[in-house]
């Protein structure tokens, strides 16, 4: 088996030892006589470039439209995952529940911000604050909407208090809306600018970003823990997968995202890269219909367009096994997964017939709205375009372009029938899979269930895991049946990694570039 062919299991997590290139290194001071350490190699001290597939739009981790793969580094939560995704502590040292509706965090002592404000508890209630008040709009702020208010008991000691008891709380302060920003500098810079130029208490401190091209983050000497061999890291913006990959085998990069199903081999045959690959770490991919507007109000019609489409032939055929087909809305390291549901087989005939009962018989005509972030998005949507024409269904592909789709689909302008993929991140919990675009009123939700909403929001609330876990099998039975969306797949991650590098990819789709240390180039 070649060096390069990695699999992290859904059953077993790989423990993260990661890597980078090595283009400086810092010489070491002079050891003292007779100490053991005269022969020892000498500490690297690094300067990398990770391709992604598009730039970030912000850096403001309580604004976020998009994965915080940048903007983890910048800042810090309460609550970390350690290389086995197991919590460990922060920015807080420990928590605990001290009634149904409380938890209390004691927070580490000496921590700054890098243009050296004090982190504190202000800083915490300040942070939590601006994502849930209403007249911010933050797109994040689902992720925390259980929480009715962030106390400041002491400088080092918060409460969190929340409408009803939620066992979610240590999960929720472990991804970027409850990142934590230095309330002087927020409020003098204001939104725009804290966006632009961020500051926080992370392993790196914000340098530049040249808008469309690329961010760049150096270490932040004052960090409390320990300190990285990643010097320099330089986020770049390479929106073809092929330049991406060409760029990693020339040396230009040193890891690269989204490798493309065609790429997958000149990455694994190269002398000088390795394929790290993550099954079932990306996005759950899907069509959404606006369920409020005709003809997608009418659950025949959504059912009839889930039996026109060939979701396994999609699969094998053009993502070129890139991803696993589900109907299932949460991922299978995700607490509620339950296994692979019961849903729509590819029937073209009977997807006529449902079209038929519901005054459609001669089918309609649609636009589909897709973006590059997902797997060879634009050729899926024309094969889905071209099977659903089969049963008398028109539709219009119309690719957006990244940062304006960024701004349609919260706000809910996108077309009728419109693509999304959605996963739980690193809250790994089924409450983050699907709350936000299934709950009536969230920002990315396009439907209205009551009884969907109440179990919803029973399961957020619930400490009985069991009823939990009851909770949202009822809540997937009756949503496939409804069919707010038509159900395809969730996406595998892979990454394209310089074989001076010992790094693979994670379940929660991080970069944490603090953990990243050289590798030997020994080849493969």
């Amino acid at each position: 088996m070649k060096k390069g062919k990695f699999l992290i299991g859904l059953t077993l997590l790989t423990a993260l030892t990661a890597g980078c290139s090595t283009v400086s290194k810092t010489e070491p001071a002079a050891p003292a006589a007779g100490s053991d350490s005269a022969s020892a190699a000498p500490a690297q001290k690094l300067d990398i470039t990770i391709g992604r597939a598009f730039d970030v739009n912000g850096l403001d981790p309580g604004f976020l439209t998009e994965n915080a793969q940048v903007v983890d580094n910048i800042f810090d939560t309460l609550v970390k995952r350690d290389e086995n995704e197991q919590l460990v502590p922060g920015l807080a040292t420990d928590w605990k529940q001290i009634d149904d509706n409380t938890w209390e965090f004691k927070l580490r002592e000496g921590v700054k911000f890098t243009n050296g404000e004090p982190f504190n508890a202000e800083a915490v209630k300040y942070s939590l604050d601006r994502v849930l008040d209403p007249a911010n709009n933050a797109p994040t702020a689902s992720y925390v909407s259980t929480i009715k208010e962030v106390q400041a008991v002491d400088d080092y000691t918060v409460h969190v208090v929340t409408k009803n008891p939620d066992p979610l709380i240590p999960t929720r302060f472990n991804r970027y809306p409850t990142e934590i920003v230095p309330p002087k500098y927020t409020e003098e810079a204001g939104q725009e600018k804290f966006a632009q130029e961020p500051i926080g208490t992370g392993p790196y401190k914000f340098v530049s970003w040249d808008k469309g091209s690329s961010v760049v983050l150096e270490a932040n000497p004052d960090y409390w823990g320990e300190q990285p061999a990643v010097e320099k890291v330089t986020f770049r913006s390479i929106p073809e997968a092929s330049t991406r990959v060409s760029a990693l085998l020339n040396g230009e990069v040193d890891i690269v995202t989204a490798v493309s199903p065609e790429d997958r081999s000149k990455i694994e045959s190269s002398s000088t890269a390795k394929l790290s690959a993550v099954e079932r770490a990306g996005n759950t991919v899907y069509v959404g219909f606006k369920t409020d507007v005709k003809p997608f109000d009418d659950p025949k019609v959504r059912q009839a367009l889930n039996y026109a489409i060939d979701v396994k032939s999609i699969v094998d055929k053009v993502l070129q096994g890139s991803a696993v087909q589900t109907n299932s809305l949460i991922g299978p390291k995700d607490f509620g997964y339950a296994g692979e549901p019961d849903g729509y087989d590819y029937d073209p005939e009977k997807a006529k017939r449902l079209l038929a009962e519901a005054g459609y018989p001669d089918g309609f005509s649609a636009t589909l709205d897709t973006v590059s972030w997902y797997i060879k998005n634009t050729d899926v949507a024309q094969v889905i375009a071209e099977q659903l024409k089969a049963v008398g269904v028109t539709i219009k592909v119309n690719n957006v372009e990244s940062s304006v789709y960024r701004t349609l689909v919260p706000a809910g302008k996108q077309s009728d029938l419109y693509v999304l993929g959605w996963s739980s991140t690193n809250t790994l919990d089924a409450d983050a899979a699907i709350y936000a675009i299934l709950r009536s009123g969230e920002s990315y939700s396009t439907y209205s269930n009551p009884d969907v909403d109440a179990k919803l929001d029973e399961a957020r609330s619930t400490t009985d895991e069991e009823r939990r876990k009851q909770l949202y099998q009822e809540i997937q039975g009756e949503v496939i049946q409804d069919a707010p969306r038509i159900f395809l797949y969730q996406e595998n991650q892979y990454y394209g990694v310089s074989d001076r590098l010992n790094w693979e990819g994670r379940i929660d789709g991080s970069i944490p570039v603090s953990t990243i240390t050289a590798g030997a180039a020994d080849g493969k």
